[in-house]
């Protein structure tokens, strides 16, 4: 799924890589504060991998249940790179676009769930953290 991102006035004052709990708690200067599951962030990866090159190439990204970030390269002062467990290492994720994953999380989501379903797939259960 292609996403659009719109401008954001907020940058990050904290980002913590929660290994227990495998989430990405991410602070704003606005106040924000959202957490965003390894899974969650392995799906929506911005990379061309996923989303291709032009609209209607996004490939559904399914299996990753289990992902865990391994490591965050960060990318100038603009966004950061997580190096995945299944060796997915090229999402460029920027600070308004991680803005935009933890502001409309339910949404994304629950868009996630339907498509996974729509394609057939059964999702292993895993704990939520949200």
């Amino acid at each position: 799924m292609r996403l659009t991102v719109p401008p954001c006035d907020s940058f990050p004052v904290e980002i913590k890589h929660h290994t227990l709990s495998n989430c990405l708690e991410i602070s704003y200067d606005d106040g924000s504060v959202f957490l965003l599951p390894s899974e969650y962030l392995r799906v929506y990866t911005p990379s061309a991998e996923a989303v291709g090159h032009a609209p209607g190439q996004e490939i559904l990204q399914v299996g990753k249940e289990q992902v865990t970030i391994q490591t965050i390269k960060p990318i100038g002062q603009y966004a950061i790179c997580p190096v995945f467990s299944d060796g997915h290492d090229s999402g460029i994720y920027t600070w308004h676009f991680l803005y935009l994953l933890g502001s409309e999380y339910e949404k994304l989501w629950t868009d996630y769930l339907c498509r996974l379903k729509a394609a057939g797939y059964q999702r292993d259960a895993v704990p939520s953290t949200h």
